[in-house]
């Protein structure tokens, strides 16, 4: 029989950084045949390296925490994903109500990006839009299944917006062939994100691409955008009417879509993923929306099915 390679002086299961299968199995009480099941299905932190895997020991901690109802980090909320207008004055609504008692932050990174955090455990929550309203919940639920933990994951609906291309001041034209075919200057949004996605497919639909508009700028946010557009250093970009009009700026509308929140069903019963909810529907948020325009907030809280 082999003998068990030696640790380095100084260091044992306790205090290394990663875990082999066996000391991470023992940490967490589970069999080893049970711990390779949640490794290759991703559903705990590990890493596969030179064919064994490793598990860090600080991520299988939050992990285990995170498991736990109503556990340490039930105490924030990250929200990552697309970005809103009317979503962040919620969470900034939120955080003073909630004080030194718990934590919601709000990072927009686009969809696809955001899903990712969501999928790596970086985020609490994650806003999507994929394409129109038509076809949101079917498209919706086939975005989640590129991502291992869909099966852990609930879909809420935010809102329906109103979707199309941000203007600058003075800027008038009759429809997105006259934005796609002539020298304008686009803030086009990045690969992954709900917006350029939702531009793409309209263009397409009239025989256009994104590859026919002259791009002088790439956006990481939907305020980024407007913000461009409200600067001067674009003529339009792909957005929402809500974030138009937040910046004074003019609006071509192209549909509605829908605005959902992706996140594990844990959380989604958590007293702060409630008060959002509420707060989201309360009569400031609806004043605002009402402001800001192209918001539907009747389907706030619906939580449809992914099968």
């Amino acid at each position: 029989m082999s003998a068990r390679p030696a640790q380095p002086a100084g260091t044992d299961a306790a205090s290394a950084t990663c875990l082999n299968a066996r000391e991470a199995a023992a940490f967490l009480q589970l069999n080893e045949k049970k711990l390779y099941e949640l490794a290759n299905s991703r559903e705990i932190p590990a890493a596969r390296v030179g064919g064994k895997w490793l598990f860090p020991r600080a991520l299988l901690e939050e992990w285990l925490l995170e498991q736990a109802h109503g556990g340490a980090l039930s105490d924030r909320l990250v929200i990552t994903g697309s970005d809103d207008p009317l979503l962040a004055a919620t969470v900034g609504a939120l955080a003073p109500v909630l004080g030194g008692d718990a934590f919601v932050a709000y990072s927009p990174t686009g969809t696809l990006p955001g899903l990712e955090l969501l999928a790596r455990r970086r985020a609490s929550v994650c806003a999507l839009h994929w394409g129109g309203v038509e076809h949101s919940l079917q498209q919706h639920a086939m975005l989640l299944r590129r991502f291992a933990p869909h099966r852990h994951w609930a879909l809420v609906r935010l809102a329906l917006r109103e979707q199309g291309v941000i203007l600058r001041r003075g800027l008038a034209v009759d429809g997105i062939e006259t934005l796609a075919a002539f020298d304008y200057r686009w803030a086009m949004r990045q690969a992954g994100a709900g917006s350029a996605h939702f531009l793409e497919s309209v263009l397409a639909s009239r025989g256009f691409s994104a590859a026919d508009c002259s791009v002088v700028a790439t956006a990481r946010s939907e305020r980024e955008a407007a913000a461009l557009v409200a600067r001067e250093d674009a003529d339009c970009a792909p957005g929402t009417r809500a974030a138009a009009t937040e910046f004074g700026l003019g609006f071509l509308p192209l549909g509605w879509e829908a605005f959902d929140l992706a996140l594990p069903r844990d959380v989604m019963f958590r007293r702060l993923f409630q008060d959002l909810l509420a707060a989201h529907g309360d009569a400031r948020s609806q004043a605002l929306a009402n402001r800001l325009g192209g918001y539907d907030l009747g389907p706030l809280g619906r939580v449809l099915g992914l099968d």
